[in-house]
C-alpha cells in the first residue's frame, strides 16, 4: 500500500503529472487537510494532555508501589 501510494504520488518523468492523475484524471486525495492550523493546534493541546495524564498516572503509580512495598515489609 505503501509502495503504490509513493508511485502514484510521484510526477512521472515522461508525463510530467502524477501517475494517479495520468490514470484517474483526478488528483490523489490522502483525506483531510492535515495542514490547517486549527487541526494542528488540537493535536498539539490532545498531545500535552495526554503527556500530562501519563505523568499524573506514573506519580500515583510509584507512590502506590511505595505504600505495598511499606506493607509488605511491615509483615
Amino acid at each position: 500500500m505503501t509502495a503504490e501510494f509513493v508511485v502514484n504520488n510521484k510526477v512521472h518523468s515522461a508525463t510530467k503529472v502524477l501517475s494517479f492523475m495520468a490514470n484517474y484524471k483526478r488528483e490523489l486525495r490522502i483525506g483531510a487537510n492535515i495542514k490547517r492550523k486549527e487541526k494542528i493546534e488540537k493535536a498539539t493541546k490532545f498531545v500535552e494532555r495526554m503527556r500530562k495524564v501519563q505523568k499524573e498516572a506514573g506519580v500515583a503509580l510509584r507512590e502506590v508501589q511505595k505504600e505495598i512495598k511499606r506493607q509488605a515489609d511491615r509483615e
